[in-house]
């Protein structure tokens, strides 16, 4: 999943927020040198793309990719289902998108200080240019992607993956909708965070 559903699957504390963003900027990264809560976010981050990774309705959205662009298609369907997580925002929770992005900032701020360069980098610029309100909007789809197509450091057609989204758009639409409250279960059930030893 992308960073929103990450912060949507953490706790509301700041070394949750900051663990379970982690996940995609750990390498090199001593974990141990951070706090318990910080690990068990880390550990949280990695059963929600182990269960999103394997998990049947997402492989079949993969297949709705053109198979040239297949071999990417996980990043796009985590970026167009944070899309659709915020459409369905309030299938999923009582606390309004702009609080809970507010409240989530804020937290992650907090953490800045500690966390490894390229996440300071990245999470900076989260925060600050707000990425999103660009994902809740079509065409901040498709400037998510292009910016991510930029990042391959080999020749590839990434960027036509919007094709994919929009020729999908309600299969893949379904398909969130039944895995995404199973992904939360899946969490619950889990309770890592929710340990007290």
């Amino acid at each position: 999943m992308n960073y929103l559903a990450h912060l949507f699957l953490a706790k509301p504390t700041a070394d949750s927020q900051f663990g379970n963003l982690l996940g995609d900027f750990r390498r090199g990264v001593n974990v141990a040198s951070y706090s318990l809560n910080v690990q068990r976010g880390l550990e949280n981050h990695h059963t929600v793309d182990k269960f999103t990774d394997q998990h049947e309705l997402v492989r079949q959205a993969k297949l709705l990719f053109h198979p040239s662009r297949r071999r990417f298609a996980p990043v796009a369907i985590d970026i167009y289902f944070d899309h659709l997580l915020i459409k369905h925002w309030s299938a999923f929770t009582d606390t309004p998108f702009s609080l809970f992005c507010d409240e989530r900032f804020a937290l992650l701020e907090r953490r800045l200080p500690v966390m490894p360069r390229n996440m300071q980098h990245s999470v900076g610029h989260l925060i600050t240019h707000n990425w999103f309100n660009d994902y809740a909007k079509e065409e901040g789809i498709a400037k998510a992607i292009a910016v991510v197509a930029k990042r391959i450091r080999f020749k590839n057609e990434f960027h036509k993956s919007v094709n994919d989204i929009v020729c999908n758009k309600e299969e893949l639409e379904s398909l969130f909708l039944s895995f995404f409250p199973q992904l939360i279960e899946h969490v619950h059930e889990r309770g890592i965070e929710e340990r007290t030893e």
